[in-house]
């Protein structure tokens, strides 16, 4: 569904992405792990052709980043990192736009909508100026606006930023429920969100592919005494293959 091949992105003198290459198929949850400026938002980036690639490239459901993107547009749903919000309209207001813009109208438009504000239980704000949403809530419009056109791929920067515990439950749900039919690439530095939803795992570190694979696939890589892989923790494995043993130590 997804086919990265050896992207690479410079920032002037700066190489946050160094050709990095993974893959995904059709109903998985990808995860891309890291620290802060591994590149991870880079990569979301490059694959929503929201940015071009110094070289390398990418296809989504097939179609090139570089020679078809707005077929790659078409075909993925995108919720940034910092969400992007109208606040003059109401929340029905900016789907109905959003849908609008996606190719959306009459009936197939209606029935989008009313799915999105149960999915994303936007059912209490739905009337409400997105100026006056919580940013649990503004985060909820936001995923809505990346589901509405019923992407086959989803691409979810930080999807439980700013979340409460009850509503990353919920949000966690959501995502494990439309994996059954989608393929999601998400990107966190939050170790416990990685293991609780995703089916593969990419490591980034300094815009360099540190691992990729399941987390049972990235325990038997690295080192570990007296356990099996299946009981090393994404923690330990973590530790193992990003910070030096010397550190590690102190």
């Amino acid at each position: 569904m997804i086919d990265v091949q050896s992207l690479t992105m410079h920032y002037g003198p700066v190489v946050a992405l160094d050709h990095v290459s993974f893959q995904t198929n059709p109903g998985e949850i990808l995860g891309l792990l890291g620290p802060n400026g591994a590149g991870k938002t880079t990569a979301m980036r490059l694959l929503t052709t929201y940015l071009y690639p110094s070289s390398g490239t990418a296809k989504v459901d097939g179609f090139d980043i570089l020679e078809e993107p707005l077929e790659v547009r078409k075909h993925i749903g995108y919720l940034p990192e910092t969400v992007t919000l109208y606040a003059d309209m109401q929340v029905d207001e900016y789907l109905a736009f959003v849908g609008k813009a996606r190719g959306l109208e009459g009936a197939r438009l209606a029935e989008r909508m009313e799915w999105v504000k149960e999915a994303c239980h936007l059912k209490t704000v739905w009337k409400h100026f997105l100026s006056e949403l919580s940013k649990g809530y503004g985060q909820r419009a936001g995923l809505a606006q990346a589901l509405i056109h019923d992407p086959k791929v989803l691409i979810l920067d930080e999807p439980t930023s700013g979340l409460d515990p009850i509503q990353i439950i919920e949000i966690r749900s959501l995502i494990k429920s439309l994996a059954k039919q989608k393929t999601v690439v998400f990107s966190t530095h939050i170790l416990q969100e990685v293991e609780v939803l995703a089916d593969r795992i990419v490591i980034l570190n300094e815009g360099k592919l540190v691992a990729q694979g399941t987390k049972r696939e990235l325990a038997e890589k690295v080192p570990h005494t007296g356990k099996a892989p299946q009981d090393v923790s994404l923690e330990e494995i973590f530790i193992q293959l990003l910070v030096p043993r010397a550190v590690v130590k102190v």
